[in-house]
C-alpha cells in the first residue's frame, strides 16, 4: 500500500459513513481522478467498499465509498485490552509513558509466546526471522503493516486505537512500542534499537528496527 492509498484509507475511516467522491476529494485535497484510482486499488485489496446511493430524481445515483469492516478476534481483543490499560495508567501512574512501555513489553512477550511449550521456547528464537514474525503479529493485531525489512522499516498503515492514540499518544504509543520490543525479544531479535515514530506521515506510523550503525 502506498502512502497516498494509506491517506485515502485513513480518510475513509475518519468519515464514519459512506461518502461521495466529491466529499473525499474535499477531505483529502487529491484530484478526483487520482483519488478514484487509489480507491479502486483499496477496493481490490479488500480494504474499501463501494455501492450506489439511493436514487433521487433523474440520473444515475452517485457512488458511495466506505472503509471495509476488518475486525478480527485478535485485533478486537488487543484494542479492548489496550483501551482498558490506557484508562488505568492515565488515572494511577505518575509516569504514564514509562509505565506504558513497561506494560507493553510484558504484553508483547506474552503475545509472541502464546502457543509455544517449553521446547518451542528453546527452538523458536531465530534472530534472522524475528522481524518477519513481528510483522505477522502486527498484521494479526490489525496494524496492516507495510514492511521493508531490508531497510529495517515497517509502516503501520492502520491503528486499532487511532482516536484513543490521538487523545493519549504518550500512553497508547508507549504501549505499542513496548509490545514491539517485547515481542521482538521473545522471537529472538534485539529490541534495543527498535523505535516507534507516531503519525510520522499521513495515514501511517513508522517502526524502525535495529537502527544501530545506520
Amino acid at each position: 500500500m502506498s502512502a497516498a492509498q494509506a491517506l485515502v484509507l485513513d480518510t475513509l475511516r475518519r468519515q464514519g459513513r459512506p461518502s461521495t467522491l466529491a466529499e473525499l476529494t474535499a477531505a483529502t485535497g487529491l484530484h478526483a481522478n487520482t483519488l478514484r484510482e487509489h480507491i479502486e486499488a483499496l477496493i481490490e485489496l479488500g480494504l474499501a467498499e463501494r455501492h450506489r446511493a439511493e436514487p433521487r430524481g433523474r440520473g444515475r445515483p452517485a457512488w458511495l465509498y466506505r472503509a471495509a469492516d476488518t475486525p478480527g478476534e485478535p485485533e478486537s481483543a488487543y484494542a479492548g485490552l489496550v483501551a482498558a490499560l490506557v484508562r488505568v495508567i492515565q488515572q494511577t501512574s505518575a509516569s504514564p509513558r514509562e509505565d506504558a512501555v513497561t506494560a507493553g513489553i510484558a504484553w508483547g512477550r506474552e503475545l509472541a509466546g502464546r502457543g509455544r511449550g517449553a521446547a518451542g521456547a528453546r527452538t523458536d528464537r531465530d534472530r534472522a526471522a524475528a522481524p518477519r514474525r513481528l510483522v505477522e503479529l502486527l498484521r494479526r493485531l490489525g496494524f496492516e503493516p507495510d514492511a521493508d525489512l531490508a531497510q529495517g522499516v515497517v509502516r503501520l498503515t492502520r491503528c486499532p486505537l487511532l482516536e484513543t492514540a490521538r487523545r493519549h499518544p504518550d500512553v497508547v504509543c508507549g504501549v505499542h512500542l513496548g509490545v514491539l520490543r517485547g515481542a521482538l525479544e521473545e522471537y529472538g531479535g534485539d529490541p534495543a534499537h527498535t523505535e516507534l515514530v507516531p503519525f510520522s506521515e499521513p495515514g501511517a506510523c513508522r517502526v524502525l528496527l535495529d537502527r544501530e550503525g545506520r
